[in-house]
Order: C-alpha cells, then sequence, then structure tokens
C-alpha cells in the first residue's frame, strides 16, 4: 500500500489532485495497447482498399474488351459509296445563281428630315 502511495506521489501533476497522475498513465496505456492490437481493418482501410482494386480490375477488364473489339470491327466503306447526286434542274425551273459577294453590300446614306419648312419644332398654341 504504501508502494502505491509512493508512486502516485511521483506521478502527480503539480497543482491536481494526487489521482490525476496514475489516471492519465493508465489512458495512454490503454490507447497505446488498443493501437498495438488494432488490425488495419477494424479501420476499414483494407476494405476500402480492396473494393477500388476490384473497380480498378472490371475497367481494365472493359478497356481491354473494347480495344478488342475495335480492332476486329470490319471498316465501314469511304463516304463516296453512299453518295447520292442530286436531280437535275429542268430548264424552264432554271433560277439564277446567287451573286457571292466578298463584302457585304454597302447600305444607303442616313436620310435627315427636312426642317426647313416647317420652321419651329415646337408645338403651337392658338
Amino acid at each position: 500500500m504504501g508502494l502505491l502511495q509512493d508512486l502516485a506521489a511521483r506521478l502527480a501533476i503539480p497543482g491536481l489532485p494526487d489521482w490525476t497522475g496514475p489516471l492519465a498513465l493508465l489512458v495512454l496505456l490503454l490507447v497505446g495497447l488498443a493501437y498495438l492490437l488494432m488490425p488495419f481493418s477494424v479501420f476499414g482501410v483494407k476494405g476500402r482498399l480492396e473494393s477500388i482494386e476490384a473497380q480498378l480490375d472490371e475497367l481494365q477488364g472493359e478497356l481491354r474488351l473494347l480495344t478488342m473489339r475495335l480492332a476486329d470491327a470490319p471498316r465501314r466503306g469511304t463516304v463516296t459509296d453512299d453518295w447520292v447526286d442530286l436531280p437535275q434542274r429542268s430548264s424552264r425551273m432554271a433560277m439564277p445563281e446567287p451573286v457571292l459577294r466578298a463584302t457585304p453590300p454597302v447600305p444607303p446614306p442616313a436620310a435627315w428630315p427636312d426642317t426647313s419648312r416647317r420652321g419651329r419644332a415646337e408645338p403651337r398654341l392658338d
């Protein structure tokens, strides 16, 4: 009993009761023991890594399948194989081709109202 009281007095934190030092030591020992005995799968890291690895394997398999399909796919014909000519216009329905210009047409100059005849622009009172 005297040995425990002597140990408690040595571990006591100044300014606090005598029992706080051994309690802090006990808590630290329990936390350290928990970290030593707890495997990483309890934290969930192992399970998450396995699921990510499975997803990665699925994606790699799908990519391999797509590249094999693209490599074995028959080549399509060129565009000229599917070309269809437009029907020819008859001579009586022939319309002149529109003239293509390099520049847009020039608009006419702005027209200003002729104010010389009216005189003043204010309304007149009778």
